[in-house]
């Protein structure tokens, strides 16, 4: 998790072989899964938001292809430490 702006942009040119100025979202874990690293073209400029959960981890993907898209709520789940693959309501609703 060392690499900053250029080297994540580096990297998703290199090895996912995509521009990462084409408005994508790109998300990075760390090696322990505490960590994430979200790299995004504003149209401006680059943004890189980096978060580390304080107990537990993110829940990753199976990337077999090298990439994985996800919707804008399994996005947000997974930015929460949620478990997006089984997501749970925490309270059932009840009958009138």
């Amino acid at each position: 998790m060392r690499r900053g702006f250029d080297g994540l942009a580096a990297q998703v040119q290199h090895t996912l072989e995509t521009d990462p100025f084409c408005g994508h979202v790109f998300v990075f874990r760390g090696r322990r899964g505490d960590r994430l690293k979200v790299l995004w073209w504003s149209g401006d400029g680059l943004c890189l938001f980096m978060k580390r959960l304080e107990e537990g981890y993110f829940v990753w993907p199976q990337a077999d292809s090298g990439s994985v898209a996800l919707s804008a709520a399994q996005l947000a789940m997974l930015l929460e430490g949620i478990d997006w693959r089984r997501p749970r309501h925490t309270r059932r609703p009840v009958q009138a």
